[in-house]
């Protein structure tokens, strides 16, 4: 696990008892029931960490969050109906200092730089191994704000790009769907030379030999889910 930030702890080291009497109250939010329900039951044989509430929805999320002010909450991207950075954006509205955990499949650097823009303090992988989560957890409820290595990474390969734009993103987001250039202009009201335009912008930025492979390459990064 790497910190993209110095660690920044809070107060000196606490006996065993200490810490006992001051669990780590912990929010889950994962629209997986089975995925609730192993971080819970891994989670809650921890002595320094008890889990306060679970929920499935961003709106859940919020309302969970409010009734039992966690210091740390684990946050799904993927969320039906409100996702996890819009859940994030709510909850850090209410209250700047909430201290969130962004648990997800999603490794590109687009889902990550947006989920840390939002407030997550930190961002990890579901294939993270149980010690990288715990170590996680107890470091951001110090303080630090983490990220794993290959992620970093990846934000630092690509922080020097130029970003596409939201005409751009819309029209790979037609032809991720299978549209052609002439459909794509017909659905956004514009000439065909234009889609066929933002297509050539589309190759550069992404460095993409062809339209599949810029689709591919912008979902990988986080720019849309298919």
């Amino acid at each position: 696990m790497k910190c993209l930030w110095p660690e920044v702890p809070v107060g000196g080291p606490e006996s065993p008892a200490v810490t006992q009497s001051k669990k780590i109250r912990l929010l889950i939010v994962d629209d997986h029931p089975v995925v609730r329900d192993g971080l819970a039951a891994m989670l809650s044989y921890q002595p320094d960490m008890e889990i306060v509430a679970q929920a499935d929805t961003g709106l859940a999320a919020i309302d969970g969050f409010e009734r039992q002010a966690p210091d740390i909450t684990l946050m799904d991207l993927s969320l039906p109906g409100m996702s996890g950075v819009d859940a994030m954006l709510a909850i850090r509205r209410r209250n700047p200092k909430a201290r969130i955990i962004v648990l997800t499949t999603f490794s590109g650097d687009i889902h990550a730089l947006k989920a840390l823009k939002a407030g997550a303090a930190g961002y990890l992988l579901k294939d993270a191994s149980r010690a990288e989560l715990l170590d996680t957890i107890r470091r951001v409820h110090r303080g630090d704000r983490c990220v794993p290595a290959t992620v970093a990474t990846a934000i630092a390969e690509h922080a020097g790009d130029e970003a596409l734009t939201n005409r751009e993103i819309e029209v790979l987001r037609h032809v991720a769907a299978g549209n052609s250039n002439k459909v794509v202009a017909h659905r956004l009201c514009v000439s065909e030379d234009t889609v066929k335009a933002h297509m050539r912008n589309i190759l550069f930025k992404l460095c993409a030999s062809d339209r599949t492979h810029a689709v591919t390459i912008a979902t990988q990064r986080g720019f849309f889910a298919l």
